[in-house]
């Protein structure tokens, strides 16, 4: 099953034959004080930098999220979005949990792109849902409810079949519908990261789904984060992952390896190119940084 997105020049397409995806993730203040200033200011400088970094990187899609407090965020989504398609050509990502600031990206975002998200909350069901439909846009599914997030495996899938149920009501095909079946930090649950392989194997087995995953909320907490984040999402995109909205500057390397080392990579091209890449990009990082005043 493939789920097809498409920017103003690129298509990318997301299916267990075909190469991992990665969603760059940057483009979200959630944590970056940098970037939740600089989108208070009205100042889309530190955006343009962000694109360029992401995609230099190798991000097949880039999420874009400007929730800040107190910013109008329904007038900053537009001016955002059409910022990062003058840059790229990439399918574009539209993350908030205010259906209005969907609606107003998605007036201006080119393409097919993806919604980020909907849940089985029956509010975001009835709000999300039919704004998707509208915009002929795919969606992430997050295996949360009302009651809160399942414990169990066969919860989260319950989830996912409710979602893509209430769906295809609306005539949304289950081909637009990636689900995430989340990813809590195993510093606070040992068998967190467990829980949501096992959900994994089933979505993929009872549903045929593209999944998704917030790779780098497993290591919340803990040191070497990175070796962690690097170690879960290879077991993941095993298990059957297909995509993750991730940073590709840290974890472009081991996706492009998983890619090689599960044949989806002819004559080792993708990886070699990546590789050569990343050579270049580390060294002119390092360049930069030293011509830095101390």
């Amino acid at each position: 099953m493939d789920t097809v997105l498409q920017g103003k020049t690129k298509e990318v397409v997301v299916g267990i034959d075909h190469p991992f995806v990665m969603i760059g993730e940057k483009i979200n203040p959630t944590g970056r004080k940098k970037l939740a200033a600089a989108l208070s200011e009205g100042n889309l400088d530190y955006v343009r930098q962000l694109v360029e970094n992401q995609t230099s990187w190798g991000a097949d899609v880039l999420d874009i999220n400007v929730g800040v407090p107190g910013l109008d965020e329904v007038a900053m989504m537009p001016k955002v979005v059409e910022l990062v398609a003058s840059m790229t050509g990439v399918p574009l990502c539209l993350d908030s949990g205010n259906p209005a600031v969907l609606a107003a990206g998605l007036a201006v975002t080119p393409g097919k792109p993806l919604v980020n998200s909907v849940s089985g909350e029956e509010k975001r069901l009835e709000n999300v849902l039919p704004i998707v439909k509208d915009r002929g846009a795919a969606v992430i599914g997050l295996t949360v409810d009302d009651t809160g997030i399942p414990k169990t495996a066969e919860e989260r899938l319950a989830v996912a079949e409710k979602i893509i149920e209430r769906a295809a009501k609306l005539g949304i095909a289950i081909e637009d519908i990636i689900i995430d079946p989340l990813v809590l930090t195993v510093s606070a649950d040992s068998t967190a990261a467990l829980v949501t392989l096992e959900t994994i194997k089933l979505l993929r087995e009872k549903l045929g789904v593209n999944v998704n995953l917030g790779a780098s909320n497993v290591s919340f907490g803990l040191p070497d984060r990175p070796t962690i984040n690097q170690t879960f999402l290879t077991l993941a995109i095993q298990m059957g992952a297909t995509c993750s909205i991730t940073d590709p500057a840290k974890l472009g390397p081991s996706v492009k390896a998983v890619d090689l080392l599960l044949g989806k990579d002819e004559n080792s091209l993708r990886y070699l190119k990546y590789f050569r890449l990343a050579e270049k990009l580390r060294a002119a990082e390092a360049a930069a940084g030293a011509a830095k005043p101390a």
